[in-house]
C-alpha cells in the first residue's frame, strides 16, 4: 500500500473524530472544525492530506475548500455520503428534530426479525475484562467525562502516526475498543444503532474501493464525486467478495482418541488462523486493509473490495495459488471456494428495494458453483502423478497416506499436536516467512508459530522474516498487528477422562454441537426493506461474533442453570473447542454440558431480544469414545432439531 492510500484510510477512520470532541461539551463547533483543530493541535497530526479530509467531509466546507482537484478529501466525502446513507434511517412515526449528543446507542436487534423494541446498550468500550453489554429498556446517557477519557486515549494512540498500512490495522483495532458503543448518529429523528467504529470503518473500506476504482480509470476526483456527485451512486465501484472453506468438520474430527481434547481445539485453532491469514493475504495482494473486511467466522468471510480489472485479475491469481496450496498440503481435504458480485453504492443501502439481498444471492450461487467445479483436469492428473515416497503408511490421525513417523503420525499432525499446547496459553500468533521445523505451515510461503510478548517485541525488532503478528483476546496495538481474534479459549481441564471423573453420579462426558437458526436467511432478509443495508449487516455480524468467539467464556465461567435447582454462579467444566459466527462445539462434564446448553440459550435470547434461536445436540459418551464418531452421532441429533417445524430445539443423548 503506497502512502497516499494508506493516508485516505487514516483520513476517512478519523473523519468523524470531532464528534468525539464535539460531545463532551466544550465545543459547539462542526464537529468536522471540531475534529481537525484537535487532530493538528492536540494529537500532533501535520499532514495536510489527512486532516483535510476531516476538515472537508461535509459538502458546505467543501466546495469552497481550496484544494487540489486530486485531493483525498473528495474521497473521503463521497464515502462519508455512502456509508451514511447505508447507516441513517429516520425513526418511525416521529416528528422529532434536533440532536441528543448524549444519547446510547441503540440495540441492531431492535428491529431484527419483526422486533419493534427500543432497548439501548450501557456506554462502554471493548475492555476485555468488562461484562457482557446486553441491550436494556433503560436509556443511560452517556458522560462528558466519558467522552473526555475517549478522547485521552485516541490522543495517545495518535501520538507517532505512520504512514503505512500496519498503521491502520492498529488504528483500526483502537477505534473498535473505544468507538463500538458510542452511536455515530445522536439525531432525534433517527434510528441510532449504528456505532461510530462500525460507521467510520465502512466509510474507510468504500473509499478504499473508490480510490482504486478512480486511478485505474484515471478518473478527475473533484468532477466525478462532487460536481457529478448523483451520476457516481449508479457507476459499478464495488465488488460484494466471499469465500468459504469446505472440508472443516471432517479435517477437526477425523483424529485418533490418544490427546483427543487438545488435538481437536489445535486443528479448530489452525483453520480459524488460517482463514485470517487468507483475508490477510488477498488484502495485501490488493492493497487494501482490515477496514475492508466485512464479516469472517466459521470458514466463511465476506469482504468489499473495487470493481477493477486489476482488483478482479489478482483475485482469479490468488485463487489458483491458494487451490495449489491446499492440495499440497491437504490434497483434496480442504477447499476455499470464492465469489463475487459486482454492484453500485445504491445497493448497498438497498436501492431500489431487493437490490441488496439479490447480490448475495448471487455471492453464494457463484460460491456453490466453484465447489461443484473444484478441481481442472491438470489438476487432478496431478493428484494421481504426484510422487510420495512411501504408499504404505497412512498416517493413523488424518488418515492421508504418506511419510509418517515411528509412531505413524505424518509431519503435519504431529506439529498441530506439539502445537496444541499453545492455543490456550499464548497470547500472541505470530506469521514468518520462515519456520518450517517447528511452524504450522499456511499459504503464502509461511509459517505459523506462538509467541509471548517479550519474544514478540524482540522478533519484531529483529527478525526479518517476520510478516505480522495476531494478538488474542486483547486490545494490542502496534506496527504489524494485523488484528485482535476474539477466541473462545475457556477450558478447565485437558483430557476426556479428566471430564469424566469430574462428572456428576456417572462417568461420562458431554458434548454440545449448536448452530444458530436461519442466520443466512437473517443477514440478508431480517431487517425490513427500508433498514436493510451493508451497515446493518456488518454491525449484526460483528455482534454475534463478539459473543459467540468472546462473551462465550463469562457464561461458561459464571454457570447459572443447575439440574439441581441450585444456584450455582460457578465455573463449568468445560472446554470449548470451536465457537464461532454461528457454529459451537463444547466439550466437558455430561451435567455441566447439559447446564451451559441451557445457560447459553437463555443468553442469546437476552442478548438478541428473542430475535434469534439455537437449536443443538447433545450426546452423552464413555471416554474412550472414538472422537470422529461422537462428532457424526451430536452432528445427527443437531441435525433432528434443525428439522422440527420452527427448529429453536434440542435433541438430547
Amino acid at each position: 500500500m503506497n502512502d497516499q492510500k494508506a493516508k485516505l484510510g487514516i483520513g476517512a477512520l478519523l473523519h468523524d473524530i470531532g464528534k468525539v470532541i464535539y460531545r463532551q461539551g466544550n465545543d459547539r463547533r462542526n464537529h468536522s472544525t471540531s475534529g481537525y483543530d484537535y487532530l493538528k493541535t492536540e494529537a500532533g497530526v501535520n499532514d495536510s492530506e489527512v486532516l483535510n479530509c476531516v476538515r472537508y467531509h461535509h459538502a458546505s466546507h467543501l466546495k469552497n475548500a481550496s484544494i487540489a482537484d486530486e485531493s483525498l478529501a473528495y474521497i473521503v466525502y463521497i464515502a462519508d455520503n455512502i456509508a451514511a446513507f447505508a447507516d441513517r434511517r429516520k425513526r418511525e412515526n416521529t416528528e422529532e428534530k434536533g440532536f441528543e449528543v448524549s444519547v446510547p446507542l441503540q440495540s441492531v436487534f431492535n428491529i431484527l426479525n419483526g422486533n419493534q423494541e427500543e432497548l439501548y446498550y450501557q456506554p462502554g468500550d471493548m475492555d476485555p475484562n468488562g461484562e457482557i453489554n446486553y441491550p436494556s429498556a433503560e436509556k443511560k446517557k452517556f458522560s462528558e467525562n466519558f467522552y473526555q477519557k475517549i478522547r485521552a486515549r485516541l490522543t495517545d494512540n495518535l501520538k507517532g502516526i505512520d504512514w503505512t498500512e500496519e498503521y491502520l490495522n492498529s488504528l483500526l483495532a483502537v477505534m473498535e475498543a473505544n468507538l463500538s458503543y458510542v452511536p455515530s448518529s445522536t439525531a432525534k429523528a433517527e434510528l441510532t444503532d449504528i456505532s461510530l467504529f462500525d460507521h467510520v470503518k465502512m466509510t474507510a473500506a468504500v473509499a478504499a474501493c473508490i480510490y482504486d476504482y478512480l486511478n485505474e480509470k484515471q478518473l478527475n476526483y473533484k468532477e466525478t464525486l462532487f460536481t457529478k456527485e448523483k451520476e457516481f451512486y449508479d457507476q459499478k465501484v464495488f465488488l460484494l467478495f466471499s469465500m468459504d472453506i469446505s472440508g472443516i468438520q471432517d479435517f477437526i474430527y477425523t483424529i485418533t482418541s490418544k490427546n483427543a481434547l487438545r488435538t481437536l481445539r489445535a486443528r479448530s485453532f489452525y483453520l480459524e488462523i488460517l482463514m485470517e491469514h487468507i483475508i490477510d493475504l488477498l488484502l495485501e495482494k490488493l492493497e487494501l486493509s482490515r477496514t475492508n473486511l466485512i464479516y469472517s467466522g466459521g470458514g466463511h468471510c465476506y469482504m468489499l473490495l473495487p470493481n477493477t480489472d486489476g482488483a478482479k485479475a489478482k483475485i482469479k491469481e490468488f485463487e489458483e495459488e491458494l487451490k495449489n496450496w491446499f492440495l499440497r498440503y491437504f490434497q483434496t481435504e480442504l477447499f476455499v471456494a470464492c465469489g463475487y458480485a459486482i454492484c453500485d453504492a445504491n445497493t448497498l443501502r438497498n436501492i431500489p428495494e431487493g437490490s441488496y439481498a439479490e447480490i448475495f444471492q448471487t455471492v453464494a450461487r457463484r460460491i456453490a458453483e466453484k465447489k461443484q467445479h473444484r478441481y481442472s483436469a491438470e489438476d487432478i492428473i496431478w493428484l494421481n502423478n504426484r510422487k510420495i515416497n512411501d504408499y504404505t503408511r497412512e498416517c493413523k490421525v488424518c488418515k492421508k497416506i504418506g511419510n509418517v513417523d515411528e509412531e505413524g503420525v505424518c509431519p503435519l499432525c504431529r506439529k498441530i499436536e506439539k502445537f496444541s499446547a499453545n492455543v490456550l496459553y499464548s497470547d500472541f500468533f505470530t506469521v514468518e516467512l520462515e519456520g518450517g521445523e517447528e511452524g504450522l505451515p499456511l499459504p503464502g510461503s509461511c509459517y505459523l508459530l506462538a509467541d509471548g510478548e517479550r519474544s514478540l517485541k524482540k522478533r519484531m525488532e529483529k527478525d526479518l522474516y517476520f510478516v505480522r503478528t495476531y494478538a488474542k483476546n486483547q486490545m494490542f496495538t502496534g506496527k504489524h498487528v494485523a488484528t485482535k481474534l476474539w477466541v473462545g479459549d475457556y477450558t478447565t481441564g485437558n483430557t476426556f477422562e479428566e471430564f469424566a471423573e469430574e462428572a456428576e453420579g456417572i462417568n461420562r462426558i458431554g458434548i454440545l454441537r449448536a448452530d444458530v437458526d436461519n442466520l443466512g436467511q437473517t443477514f440478508v432478509v431480517g431487517f425490513p426493506e427500508q433498514y436493510t443495508t451493508l451497515s446493518r449487516t456488518a454491525t449484526l455480524s460483528r455482534q454475534l461474533s463478539i459473543f459467540f468467539k468472546y462473551f462465550i467464556r463469562s457464561i461458561l465461567a459464571e454457570g447459572e442453570f443447575s439440574l439441581t435447582g441450585e444456584n450455582k454462579g460457578v465455573e463449568r467444566k468445560a472446554t470449548i473447542i470451536y465457537s464461532g459466527g454461528d457454529d459451537v462445539f463444547i466439550v466437558g462434564t455430561w451435567n455441566d454440558v447439559i447446564e451451559l446448553a441451557v445457560d447459553l440459550e437463555e443468553k442469546l435470547k437476552k442478548y438478541t431480544q428473542g430475535t434469534l434461536s439455537i437449536s443443538a445436540g447433545i450426546g452423552i459418551y464413555e471416554k474412550s469414545y472414538p472422537i470422529s464418531a461422537i462428532a457424526e452421532e451430536t452432528g445427527d441429533l443437531e441435525s433432528k432439531s434443525k428439522d422440527l417445524p420452527g427448529k429453536n430445539a434440542v435433541t438430547l443423548f
